[in-house]
């Protein structure tokens, strides 16, 4: 993949760890932003969150997100992007 995912987390989010994992075992590259020490990046979770500060959001090279997608969901939009399904 030329543009590595976007992944927005916190240190104590499960979910997060949990698909960084199967993303990982996939062979995605994720570029991981911690919201809790970046005070733009949660601005930008909340902005795409109706407010909330939900984490994992994934952030797409065409600037799609998804909020707490499984791994299939991230790869599904991997292929549409790519042209595939």
């Amino acid at each position: 993949m030329a543009q590595p995912l976007t992944m927005y987390t916190t240190t104590w989010c499960a979910f997060c760890r949990r698909l960084k994992s199967q993303l990982a075992l996939e062979g995605i590259e994720i570029t991981e932003i911690n919201i809790e020490e970046d005070p733009s990046a949660a601005d930008y979770v909340m902005s795409v969150n109706g407010g909330n500060q939900t984490v994992p959001t994934v952030v797409f090279p065409d600037g799609s997100a998804l909020t707490n997608p499984s791994a299939n969901a991230v790869k599904q939009r991997l292929g549409e992007l790519a042209g595939t399904r």
